[in-house]
């Protein structure tokens, strides 16, 4: 098993390894446009999940996904390469909601915002927070 440390480093490492491999060596048009957010290997380091997103948003999920599980073979190859470990993990590949997500928050906040302007309420501020 490894430490959390080690486990941290290798997780950042991947993430930035894969991140210039789909950038600059991967010539699969499905897998353009594609984002590396995060990548999570077990601890035993026979998984790494890899989890990416698109500026598009979900509308390219399933094409961005086939891209990779057809470049995965090469990905490791790469990886393992650049990246010296005993044993390199099987990637995985996921789908990461958490952009979308988080611009749908934003504009649930961006439409209460004009709501209560259009009411002529002010937005509370951090001093009403700290009096509560």
């Amino acid at each position: 098993m490894v430490s959390q440390l080690r486990l941290r480093r290798i997780n950042e490492r991947l993430k930035e390894e894969l991140a210039l491999l789909l950038l600059y060596e991967v010539a699969d048009p499905r897998v353009r446009g594609a984002s590396v957010t995060d990548v999570r290997v077990d601890r035993e380091l026979a998984y790494a999940d890899v989890f990416v997103s698109a500026v598009e948003g979900s509308e390219r999920r399933e094409e961005i996904l086939e891209g990779l599980e057809h470049a995965r073979g090469f990905l490791s190859r790469e990886l393992a390469r650049r990246v010296e470990l005993r044993q390199f993990p099987r990637l995985r590949f996921h789908w990461d909601p958490t952009p979308e997500r988080a611009e749908r928050i934003e504009a649930l906040l961006e439409q209460i915002r004009a709501e209560r302007e259009a009411r002529g309420e002010q937005a509370p501020t951090e001093a009403d927070d700290d009096a509560a």
